[in-house]
């Protein structure tokens, strides 16, 4: 398999040096620039952590060591590496001196950080074109989008820029990117992954963080380093198929093979409705809390609403004028989704889902210029349906391809109830076996062949 876990066996087994990955790496990102996956690049950092991994005795090394890592321009912050989440008010802002609780992980487990990823302007689209940037693009077809907001990672990942790279999801950032590009991403279950010490992505617990990969293996890895926690209980035994009727037949045909390829495996498998109903209101919310975030944001950093793309002063106008009372609302309809989610489960342990009611459109599709931000996150659900259920419910949510379509990848993605990521995973890895093999459009930097 060829992915980050085969790059750190590879570097472990002196096979090539992490330095030698990282200058394959670094060429990568010179050679695939019009992707635009890239939006910051610290060479000198990147060689300097090479070294060291390379001079590391082997005792003690982590699962990923010497594998080069990248962090998005949006979440949790990487000592020495500026973010400015899309925006170009907030290109020349100082650069984070130490690591957040989740970089620190990172690093523990081997990764070296080396640049940034490109998001769209504060994570307000599906799709990644950063403020002031060249767009970012799909590396199975360059006329389209990654997918967002995640885009750069996915794309990065993808081009085999970097074998595994730092995401998050607010409301379908990881697993839309992953749908887009073939890759594999989870949003974890609520407050499993760390956000301190700032805790400036949490967004009233909409947010997860982890990684965007080419495997359930990488996935999981990351997962289990980051977020310890027990070993699931009773295998799952019954899963339910939920299909949204404006997702198009191709692409809830993936999900179908996904849900085909359990009972293959001795699954139980059950149509059951789309969770439609609670998915609208758990976007609603979502759209309630970003916008007061964006508001809140703006004025923290003291960013004037000309300075930033028309949508997000629009969005943060109508955040400024919110009443308390109606965001406070919003945190009790969060509650009262989180407890209608449970009884998705009552006759199934898991649900497949489509990620995407259609293929990844062109690139500039979802345009930042427009100022009814009503409109544009109703145009991010049709395409992503339900997507924020998972995180307005704090529920777990797995995306992996099954297949191809006219030359790109399709996938779905696993729910589960919170605190069941060890258990989606592992279904993960049942389904990843089964599904038909991805050719990516490029190897994988630095990986031997």
């Amino acid at each position: 398999m060829h992915d980050a876990t085969a790059l750190a066996t590879a570097i472990d087994q002196g096979w090539v040096t992490a330095l030698e990955v990282m200058e394959a790496t670094l060429s990568a990102c010179d050679q695939q620039a019009d992707l635009g996956a890239v939006v910051h690049l610290d060479a000198a950092m990147g060689r300097a952590g090479a070294r060291a991994a390379d001079a590391a005795p082997r005792a003690g090394r982590g699962p990923f060591h010497g594998v080069p890592f990248m962090a998005k321009d949006l979440g949790s912050i990487a000592a020495g590496l500026p973010l400015a989440a899309g925006a170009e008010a907030f290109r020349d802002g100082p650069t984070p001196a130490s690591d957040s609780d989740l970089f620190a992980g990172f690093r523990r487990t081997g990764l070296v950080p080396f640049g940034v990823t490109a998001s769209p302007p504060f994570g307000l689209s599906l799709s990644c074109e950063p403020d002031g940037l060249r767009p970012t693009r799909n590396p199975w077809n360059t006329d389209l989008t990654p997918g967002g907001s995640s885009g750069g990672a996915a794309a990065a990942v993808a081009a085999g820029i970097v074998a595994i790279a730092h995401a998050t999801d607010a409301a379908g950032s990881i697993r839309v990117p992953a749908a887009c590009c073939g890759l594999t991403g989870l949003k974890p279950s609520r407050g499993t992954v760390p956000g301190g010490p700032d805790y400036s992505n949490h967004l009233m617990g909409l947010a997860s963080e982890l990684v965007l990969a080419r495997s359930v293996r990488d996935v999981d890895m990351a997962f289990r380093t980051i977020a310890p926690c027990e070993e699931p209980g009773e295998a799952p035994a019954r899963i339910g198929l939920a299909i949204p009727d404006r997702c198009a037949p191709v692409y809830t045909q993936a999900a179908r093979d996904m849900a085909a390829a359990l009972q293959d495996a001795g699954f139980e498998v059950r149509d059951m409705p789309a969770p439609d109903a609670l998915g609208a209101e758990a976007h609603d919310i979502a759209r309630i809390i970003l916008t007061v975030s964006l508001a809140e944001w703006l004025t923290a950093c003291e960013v004037l609403d000309a300075d930033v793309p028309p949508l997000a002063a629009a969005m943060a106008a109508i955040g400024r004028a919110m009443p308390a009372t109606e965001l406070f609302a919003a945190s009790r309809r969060m509650a009262q989704v989180g407890a209608a989610a449970v009884q998705l489960f009552d006759e199934v342990e898991a649900i497949v889902m489509p990620v995407l009611s259609g293929p990844p459109p062109p690139v500039g599709h979802f345009d930042l210029t427009g100022k009814d931000p009503v409109a544009h996150m109703a145009r991010l659900d049709t395409f992503a349906p339900n997507a924020a259920l998972a995180n307005t419910a704090g529920l777990p949510a797995l995306a992996l391809p099954f297949g191809m379509v006219d030359g790109l990848p399709v996938g779905a993605q696993l729910i589960g109830p919170q605190s069941a990521d060890l258990m989606l995973l592992g279904l993960g890895a049942i389904i990843e076996a089964r599904a038909p093999a991805l050719t990516f459009p490029y190897p994988i930097a630095g990986l031997p062949t």
